[in-house]
């Protein structure tokens, strides 16, 4: 039997250690806690890391990474062959004698329950706290995905917007149910048959909320939001559907991703039936690239139209969207607390009521503007007079007046009809 020898990792050890620390898990093993690029970038800045080889092949591997007085132990791993023959304690002592020598006293791991390296562990003398818990939270953007959002002018939303969506509670509950949930939690969707969804539509009047529902819906899952202006990506010698190609493409490279299009019909209108129409073709490049778009598992499409009727029927086909989702007018209850959220410390001085009364027409971004020329009027008042008197009601039954609603009884009408033939829940 041939033996074995421990030495310090070099250079052109990198291809073996890989192979050994992500092909020789155990089926039933769970994922480690350091994946394989962490544990690549240790090995390549010079943590300390050390290899057992038989002849010149390796045959198990053990690095850590130093943070001060503590080093953190972030792989041990073994060739199946080669298990249970105390290569795994030989290298972790080998390991703790580097990790001394850079000032290290006080030496931890963190591994899956009976991973490899477990049992090495316990022989060696380190011991199991039961009185921690695990914390972990995952950033969906790495180093390679800035380029690509820096180009499209993507961001990472804050996950408080959610919360922010005051009123609209029947919207936020679909969308939370049929989109937040099976993707946040994809396989207990599994176990149940759910597949996530990777595309929607969100329909209704301008003003009523889509695009802050697609933020809101990024910032919940961690994902960047790309909003795509497909009018802005085309130049003199690139067509509207060449460029929107190319920004598909560059899209997918991204890691995850809720890609945004607003007023989606002015591309995905109703097609011409002409070849040669230039609209006829941006259309048919969208409808192609929405099912390469939908085979990666962590990618949303969210495309928001005011006017889903105008929508060309092959796009509303179910297979490219799993949902079509009426985002309407905010009713009496939804106005009020979205007059609450933008009134801020006036809402104690100023009677909610007969704002919601005045606004009947409003959409949420008719309140947001009326707030705010509300607000405009006390402090003017408040500049001119130095009394420190509150904001009044009728501070803002003037901006209301003074707003042209968004709404018309015939929009309303217009989208209660789309309501009842094509939404898809």
């Amino acid at each position: 039997m041939p033996t074995w020898r421990l030495r310090d990792f070099h250079d052109d050890d990198l291809d073996q250690v890989i192979a050994i620390w992500d092909k020789n898990r155990q089926p039933d093993e769970p994922p480690p806690v350091f994946g394989v690029s962490e544990v690549v970038s240790a090995v390549r800045s010079g943590q300390p890391t050390v290899v057992a080889v038989v002849g010149d092949e390796i045959v198990a591997m053990a690095t850590a990474q130093v943070q001060g007085e503590r080093g953190w132990v972030s792989a041990v791993a073994l060739s199946a062959g080669w298990r249970n023959r105390g290569i795994g304690s030989a290298l972790l002592c080998e390991l703790e004698q580097r990790l001394r020598t850079l000032g290290v006293r006080r030496m931890s791991a963190l591994l899956p329950p009976d991973a490899t390296g477990t049992a090495a562990l316990r022989n060696s003398g380190y011991k199991e706290r039961e009185d921690l818990t695990y914390f972990e939270k995952v950033e969906h953007v790495g180093a390679s995905d800035a380029g690509v959002l820096a180009e499209f002018g993507g961001e990472v939303m804050p996950r408080g917007l959610w919360h922010a969506l005051a009123g609209l509670e029947s919207e936020k509950e679909v969308i939370e149910r049929r989109i937040v949930l099976p993707l946040s939690a994809p396989d207990v969707a599994a176990q149940y048959g759910v597949s996530p969804p990777k595309a929607v539509i969100l329909f209704g009047p301008p003003g009523t909320g889509k695009t802050s529902f697609a933020k809101a819906v990024a910032g919940r899952l961690g994902w960047p939001f790309v909003e795509l202006f497909p009018s802005r990506l085309a130049t003199p010698d690139v067509s509207m559907a060449g460029a929107l190609r190319e920004a598909f493409a560059a899209l997918m490279e991204l890691e995850s991703v809720v890609l945004f299009i607003d007023e989606v019909e002015e591309i995905a209108g109703v097609r011409s039936g002409d070849p040669s129409d230039p609209a006829h073709g941006v259309t048919n490049e969208l409808l192609k690239s929405i099912p390469a778009f939908r085979r990666h598992d962590e990618r949303l499409l969210i495309c928001a139209t005011n006017s889903v009727r105008s929508l060309d029927s092959a796009f509303l086909r179910p297979g490219r969207f799993d949902y079509v989702i009426p985002i309407g007018p905010p009713d009496d209850t939804a106005r009020a607390a979205i007059w609450g959220r933008y009134l801020g410390q006036a809402a104690e001085s100023v009677d909610i009521g007969a704002l919601v009364d005045a606004s009947e027409m409003f959409t949420p971004a008719d309140v947001e503007f009326a707030a705010r020329k509300g607000a405009q009027f006390a402090f003017e008042r408040e500049i001119e007079s130095r009394r420190g008197d509150p904001a009044r009601t009728d501070d803002f039954l003037t901006a209301i007046a003074q707003t042209r609603p968004t709404l018309t009884d015939a929009a309303v009408a217009d989208f209660e009809e789309d309501i009842r033939l094509l939404t898809r829940l």
